[in-house]
């Protein structure tokens, strides 16, 4: 439950920054890389909870 709360905490702030910030800019490019390994994890729990 845990890693559900910071990938909504980092999709929170990536929408924000979305506000004020280019798409290109350093900041956005790291909270979304953040993000992506988030989710990527999330996704490799929910298939090792299938195969299980």
């Amino acid at each position: 439950m845990e890693l559900i709360l910071k990938i909504e905490e980092l999709r929170m702030e990536l929408n924000h920054l979305a506000r004020s910030k280019r798409l290109a800019d350093r900041e956005m490019i790291m909270v979304s890389q953040q993000l992506d390994e988030l989710l990527n994890e999330y996704h490799r729990l929910m298939i090792q909870k299938q195969v299980k």
